[in-house]
């Protein structure tokens, strides 16, 4: 029998990972929907589009790209091939970013939903559609901020720190997933 080498992790143990370093113009490309979504949301009354935006939340937080539709075209096509652009930036505040907005696009959905307040959900997708078009257009990510002053606070674990510090420093060389 021949024996195989593997190349690495495969399966549900790499399903359920998050890219790191991740291509910044593709986390930007990524708000950009996101915002998009928000406000169309907002604008067209149509809060069943909520779930829409959970479920890319959901599997960017658990997945990176991999089972969202937007990360996809972000990784795949945007950032790519109409962009032609490539930033590394560090995966775990990024993924952190993602879990700020899956809890407010969350809130947003429970209260349309489950207390059936409308605009009360659209004022919370109002705040996210406002820190997604910072992260799209200004280049500004409000959850990669709080995740650096969680790491300086000693809130994030040292191993997640020493993972950001060895791509500031230049020593991490990966591919965006």
């Amino acid at each position: 029998m021949m024996n195989r080498l593997r190349k690495g992790p495969s399966g549900l143990s790499t399903l359920f990972t998050f890219p790191h370093p991740v291509n910044e113009y593709a986390a930007r490309s990524v708000a950009g929907m996101v915002f998009t979504l928000a406000i169309v949301t907002i604008a067209a009354d149509a809060p069943w589009l909520l779930f829409a935006l959970v479920y890319g939340f959901i599997a960017r937080v658990l997945t990176g790209p991999k089972l969202s539709p937007m990360g996809l075209l972000a990784t795949r096509v945007i950032a790519p091939k109409v962009l032609r652009r490539y930033r590394a930036a560090s995966g775990p505040p990024k993924r952190f970013a993602q879990a700020v907005g899956l809890g407010f696009s969350t809130t947003a959905l429970a209260l349309a939903y489950g207390f059936g307040l409308v605009g009360a959900a659209y004022t919370v997708l109002g705040v996210l559609a406002l820190f997604a078009a910072l992260e799209a257009f200004v280049g500004f990510c409000a959850g990669c901020f709080v995740f650096g002053y969680l790491m300086r606070w000693g809130v994030i674990p040292a191993g997640i720190c020493e993972r950001c510090n060895d791509l500031s420093s230049g020593r991490i060389v990966s591919s965006q997933a």
